[in-house]
């Protein structure tokens, strides 16, 4: 790890228990972490920061937008921005990803966050 602050990481995740676990996990390999509980929140985070390098989202929820709906925004609005989804009721290939995004499949070990 440097002592370079990365720029921050953007979390998108409805289950409170399951982005905490993930903002810990990120955060102990030193990304900065921004969160947000669905994809109008983050949309709202995005439209106020220019520093978000990387978007981590489940698919699955609530409210009128998804994580691939999100994803496809961003891709459009901030094509700078990588992303990452992923769902434990879902399975992608990374190539079904917005803007050769990458999908990672739930449940996790946190050592597959490196």
């Amino acid at each position: 790890m440097t002592d370079t602050p990365q720029q921050p990481l953007l979390i998108v995740e409805d289950e409170m228990f399951i982005r905490m676990i993930a903002a810990d996990a990120l955060e102990d390999r030193g990304f900065s972490i921004i969160e947000a509980g669905d994809a109008r929140e983050a949309l709202e985070i995005l439209e106020r920061s220019s520093e978000i390098a990387l978007i981590f989202t489940d698919i699955n929820m609530p409210g009128d937008l998804d994580g691939l709906d999100l994803a496809e925004e961003v891709t459009k609005r901030w094509p700078h921005i990588e992303i990452i989804v992923t769902s434990g009721g879902v399975r992608l290939d990374s190539a079904e990803v917005p803007d050769s995004g990458k999908f990672l499949p739930k449940p996790y070990a946190t050592d597959q966050t490196r």
